[in-house]
């Protein structure tokens, strides 16, 4: 806690640090109970502190963000707060009230735009904001969050999963996060949470290594998509085109093919800009990536693939709009993904198995779990023990390569 004189400087002065390790409180030297906090996450808001009945205990109000609300405007809503204090009325209070009366969809909605958007990852946000707007707002949404039971969330998540059992299991656990920030921010009672313990949809590991055979299947599914083309699918109608064959753009195998010799991620490819390569060092620079901050080392066969990519607009891979003022990069490769696995005789497969296939390989070739995880930007080493019996082989070699040695110098067979 400190003391200073809350001014517009002051507060810039302030935001303008190193986040703290710790919540930290500034008061205002002159009108007691006036003062903001920042949070490790470096957000600031600005609060007014009094006691609604003379003796009692003391109480807080949000008055705003540090940002979107002036200091000397700050200033002048604590000063009225605490005056309606001493006259007896209690503004936290009829906030309160006010917050009980919430929906689940305003509750959700507050949830992920006051602390998802401010504390995690842009992605993050905008996830939560689709499992709201697709799966709990239709169910849920015109709900009073005070007046949901555990018999509603249980209905509505068996409803869900009729669609899309994992999205189910996902918009439970929002659910269930925003009923606990709800809590701590009055829109619903401490400890009032009926999305918790409902019983979720079994959920079982996705994970698909391609063989070198399925590669090679792929491989060739993208040569023939790129240059004769697949047979387009023509209506049964009398004058319908036959034979004409549709090619895909080099944009659409080169982001196949750059997820296959990378492992990078969906979103890493679709959203890299051209201002992110380094053809020349071998290198690509991910300003946020899922773990942060990223950078790819690329081997000779993707820098190969970036080398013949056409160079449209901003983004690597072109979408819709590349080269417009407003461009936006690629939503998905959901369409020609399909088609390509199709031909390829491996339906079913992700794109995302792409990055598991080029980690199991690396573990095939011998290469450490601590050197995959780092060609893949895992944050935390657990997260590459998933690949831990693909590297038996390579563990095995090593064993018998030791063990050789010490036998030899034993005289052993």
């Amino acid at each position: 806690m400190a003391i200073i004189k809350i001014t517009a400087a002051a507060v810039t002065e302030v935001m303008g640090a190193a986040s703290p390790n710790k919540t930290t409180f500034y008061f205002d030297a002159d009108l007691t109970g006036f003062g903001f906090y920042r949070t490790t996450a470096g957000t600031g808001t600005f609060f007014a502190e009094y006691r609604p009945i003379a003796g009692g205990p003391k109480k807080r109000i949000k008055l705003g963000r540090v940002g979107t609300l002036k200091a000397n405007e700050a200033r002048e809503a604590a000063r009225k707060v605490i005056a309606h204090a001493g006259l007896g009325k209690d503004l936290a209070k009829d906030r309160s009230d006010e917050r009980a009366s919430v929906t689940v969809k305003t509750l959700v909605s507050n949830y992920v735009e006051e602390f998802v958007a401010t504390n995690k990852k842009a992605s993050s946000a905008e996830f939560y904001r689709t499992m709201l707007r697709k799966h709990i707002e239709p169910r849920l949404g015109s709900t009073k969050a005070v007046a949901l039971t555990r018999v509603d969330v249980q209905r509505a998540h068996a409803s869900m999963s009729k669609e899309a059992r994992i999205s189910a299991n996902r918009s439970m656990k929002l659910l269930a996060a925003a009923f606990v920030w709800g809590a701590k921010n009055g829109f619903v009672p401490d400890g009032f949470n009926p999305a918790k313990g409902v019983d979720l949809n079994k959920e079982e590991g996705r994970e698909r290594f391609l063989s070198l055979d399925e590669m090679a299947a792929l491989g060739e599914a993208m040569r023939t998509a790129e240059t004769i083309g697949f047979e387009a699918v023509v209506s049964d109608a009398k004058h319908a085109p036959k034979g004409q064959r549709n090619k895909m753009h080099p944009c659409i195998t080169g982001a196949v093919r750059l997820y296959m010799l990378t492992g990078m991620r969906l979103r890493e490819v679709l959203h890299l800009r051209w201002d992110e390569v380094d053809l020349q060092r071998g290198l690509l620079f991910l300003p946020d990536s899922k773990t942060g901050r990223k950078t790819v080392v690329l081997s000779a066969a993707a820098v190969d693939v970036l080398a013949d990519l056409p160079k449209i607009g901003v983004y690597v891979i072109a979408g819709e709009t590349a080269g417009l003022p407003d461009e936006k990069p690629r939503a998905d490769l959901k369409r020609p993904w399909a088609t390509i696995t199709k031909h390829a005789g491996l339906p079913g497969l992700r794109i995302h198995d792409l990055r598991h296939s080029f980690a199991s390989v690396g573990a095939w070739s011998g290469l450490g779990l601590p050197v995959i995880g780092k060609l893949l930007g895992h944050a935390d080493a657990k997260t590459t023990q998933r690949y831990a019996h693909v590297d038996a082989d390579s563990s095995r070699r090593a064993a018998d390569a030791i063990a050789s040695q010490i036998a030899a110098a034993m005289g052993g067979k």
